[in-house]
């Protein structure tokens, strides 16, 4: 994955199952945070980052034109923050991956599954509070 260091904007690349740790930039040095913002990804990305996160990891099965997904959104990016270093947050774009939200079973959106250890531990369909999806995701 690639991220961009806050302090030189450098681009990083940063193996999966590091997104939760702090690092540190390859060009200034500087601290590198825990991802802190939901992740949109293909089913590739998917499928790399749940296998090798070392911290639960969080997906929201949306689309653009669902009026609860967008509801959600917000609470989504709230949550990833709050979980930055514990958890990982994902989104899917289940217009663009339609395959990937079938695999899971996916018939309602927002939809989100929260994977341990590469398996998927539980889901819940519809829309979810921030608190909510903390509580899904670490409790």
């Amino acid at each position: 994955m690639i991220r961009s260091c806050p302090r030189c904007q450098r681009r990083n690349r940063v193996p999966a199952r590091h997104l939760a740790d702090e690092g540190r930039c390859g060009a200034c040095q500087g601290a590198l945070p825990p991802l802190d913002s939901p992740l949109d990804v293909d089913a590739g990305q998917f499928d790399e980052i749940v296998a090798g996160a070392e911290v639960p990891v969080l997906v929201d099965f949306w689309a653009a034109w669902c009026a609860p997904c967008r509801a959600a959104a917000p609470e989504v990016a709230a949550a990833a923050r709050a979980m930055a270093g514990r958890a990982i947050v994902l989104k899917v774009d289940t217009e663009r991956d339609p395959d990937l939200a079938a695999r899971f079973g996916v018939s309602g959106i927002p939809h989100f599954e929260v994977f341990r250890a590469g398996e998927s531990v539980r889901g819940r369909s519809g829309y979810r509070t921030r608190t909510e999806l903390e509580s899904l995701t670490l409790g």
